[in-house]
């Protein structure tokens, strides 16, 4: 097979309209505008979120609340999460990435104390809550910070 050979199933994709091509078209003169106002015009039409002069939805609802730009976000890793890895491994983000455990590094990694471990692993991560950090040590394993 070579590359000019290569074409579309037949049936999924479509010629677009071509309007304003005369009257045998069905869409032709004013080309589905309709007779003269501001959408008939070129360069015609109302702004994003322009509801004809009635207050728009985003001016009538209250504001709330507040967004910390600045906020560390962590990736969040159950202690239940580690065992898909063998005995003696050493567990990073790197790791963690490649096997599919978290999508993305964010700030950093936190590992939570949920579920139980059965292997003897070192993890390195940004944080850890007391319970994570007991479960991991009562597995033999170490949980250091980075």
């Amino acid at each position: 097979m070579k590359l000019y050979e290569l074409a579309p199933t037949a049936g999924t994709t479509k010629n677009s309209k071509r309007i304003g091509r005369g009257h045998g078209s069905g869409n032709g003169k004013t080309a589905g505008r309709g007779h003269k106002g501001q959408n008939a015009r070129s360069g015609g039409g109302v702004r994003l979120g322009f509801e004809g002069g009635q207050m728009p939805i985003y001016r009538r609802l209250p504001k709330r609340g507040f967004t910390n730009i600045f906020a560390t976000e962590y990736a969040e890793v159950k202690v239940s999460d580690f065992n898909i890895f063998e005995d003696g491994a050493v567990v990073d983000a790197k790791a963690l990435k490649e096997a599919g455990v978290i999508k993305k590094v964010c700030d950093g990694i936190k590992v939570l104390g949920n579920g139980t471990l059965d292997k003897k692993i070192t993890v390195k991560a940004s944080k850890f809550t007391a319970s994570a950090k007991e479960k991991i040590e009562a597995a033999g394993g170490k949980a250091e910070v980075i």
